[in-house]
């Protein structure tokens, strides 16, 4: 049953729309000549004092969550899992992960998904498998296979191989992507046998090392920036030894400091870290008192002089909100608290 459904259905016992209305009718008489009680909801302390889309989920769930993504299924579906299993809507992840792939999902839940975006900068530490000499549509194991080639390559070869694509690269998102072109994911357009290209982008790759090569099988670990395509990096590695390759499983191990040995499966969500875990990472500022009475609105404050977002902290360590400088000033990007 879902959520939204379940909550028009009036509970049993509850009695009909004209019944209330002629109760609040005389109601009103006997109240007639004094303030309406209601009007303390406009007291602003608390969750009264945040917008709505600042307010916490569903029986006050908000912060953290790590979720260790099961193969088969996209990173939409185990947010799902997680939004059934907490009875909330509000829950999204960063870093998506193809179906084929496993491992670490960092859910954002309540007034957490706001700060989602700033782990986009944090690397990512995955653990996976190629094979040599077959190339496939999808540069993974779910794709037609499209060119098989002899494999002659040796394990030195293999690794200096791998190291050439270690540092600043520029990668193609490969065909069968989200990334959109033309307003169009490329997905779309390729299951509809359309050629479609994006531009190159630059990402980071940090360490990439071979485990285990029981050609034409390799086993490796990279560690590298948001953005990067594992599979396109296999291929590519592929490309290079003249035999192509396929990237045939994958496992996502970390993200920054968010390990999967501390996930949890998305249907059984585990424990809530606290909402400031998201950007923990961040610069912090101690702001002063006056400075922290009007960051809470939201207001533009003095530059820190650090480069790009940092936390906004109140002098007893409160996370305020996501600043960040801009010349003269320093502007919010995200404010959490209200007062």
């Amino acid at each position: 049953m879902r959520a939204e459904a379940a909550a028009g259905r009036p509970l049993q016992g509850q009695p009909s729309i004209a019944g209330r209305h002629g109760r609040r009718c005389d109601r009103a008489r006997e109240r007639r000549g004094r303030a309406p009680a209601r009007r303390r909801v406009h007291v602003r302390d608390g969750a009264r004092g945040l917008r709505q889309c600042d307010r916490p989920g569903a029986h006050g769930v908000n912060g953290i969550l790590l979720v260790d993504k099961p193969a088969g299924i996209t990173s939409h579906d185990a947010v799902d899992l997680v939004r059934r299993a907490l009875g909330t809507r509000k829950v999204g992840h960063a870093g998506t992960l193809d179906p084929a792939a496993t491992g670490l999902l960092v859910v954002g839940v309540g007034g957490a998904t706001r700060l989602l975006r700033f782990l986009g900068e944090l690397p990512k530490l995955y653990e996976g498998m190629g094979v040599l000499g077959i190339e496939t549509t999808t540069l993974d194991a779910t794709g037609d296979v499209v060119r098989q080639t002899p494999v002659e390559v040796t394990e030195p070869a293999l690794r200096a191989g791998m190291a050439t694509f270690v540092g600043s690269i520029e990668q193609e998102p490969p065909a069968y992507s989200a990334v959109k072109v033309g307003g169009e994911r490329m997905h779309v357009a390729a299951r509809a046998g359309r050629a479609v290209r994006a531009a190159p982008r630059t990402v980071t790759v940090y360490a990439f090392t071979l485990r285990r090569f029981l050609s034409p099988a390799f086993e490796f670990r990279v560690r590298c920036s948001g953005g990067t395509y594992v599979r396109t990096l296999v291929a590519d590695v592929g490309q290079a030894l003249g035999c192509g390759a396929h990237l045939s499983a994958l496992r996502r191990t970390a993200i920054g400091p968010f390990s999967v040995d501390r996930a949890s499966p998305p249907s059984e969500p585990g424990p809530l870290l606290p909402i400031e875990t998201a950007v923990a990472h961040l610069a912090g500022v101690t702001l002063q008192e006056e400075e922290a009475a009007v960051a809470v609105h939201g207001r533009v404050l003095a530059p820190a002089g650090i480069p790009g977002p940092y936390r906004a902290l109140s002098p007893d360590g409160t996370l305020i909100g996501i600043y960040r400088d801009d010349g003269s000033r320093a502007v919010p990007e995200v404010i959490l608290t209200r007062t």
